[in-house]
């Protein structure tokens, strides 16, 4: 039986509080290797070689690294299936679906920002 997790007695989670658990998915959640694999996992379930040629840049390991911390966290699945050649496909569960609304937004910003981003970088270096 799943354990269920509340806050303290009288109080909120509060993710600018040290001792907050929330602190660790926060942090896997701004990884920028998560969040891309969440975006890239939007349109269903996708193979490993799928998923690290749709995420250009990504190394093997940081990949299946991502993908065990993602299954870990519950955001995740991975569905083994007996054939000759093996098949493991990833899947978001309904948990991991709830990220696809804000880090879709969060990737179009940054495409639709980044012309004012890398302004601002060389106004800075400028100085």
């Amino acid at each position: 039986m799943p354990k269920t997790y509340a806050p303290p007695a009288g109080r909120n989670w509060d993710v600018l509080s040290s001792q907050c658990p929330s602190r660790t998915s926060l942090a896997r959640i701004a990884n920028k290797w998560t969040a891309m694999t969440v975006v890239v996992l939007d349109d269903g379930p996708l193979r490993f070689g799928d998923i690290r040629t749709a995420l250009d840049g990504i190394s093997g390991k940081v990949l299946t690294d991502t993908l065990r911390d993602l299954e870990r966290d519950g955001m995740v699945t991975r569905r083994s299936y007996s054939e000759v050649p093996p098949r493991v496909e990833y899947e978001l569960t309904p948990l991991g679906r709830t990220l696809q609304g804000p880090l879709t937004a969060l990737c179009r910003w940054a495409e639709e920002h980044i012309p004012e981003v890398l302004a601002a970088r060389d106004a800075y270096d400028d100085r």
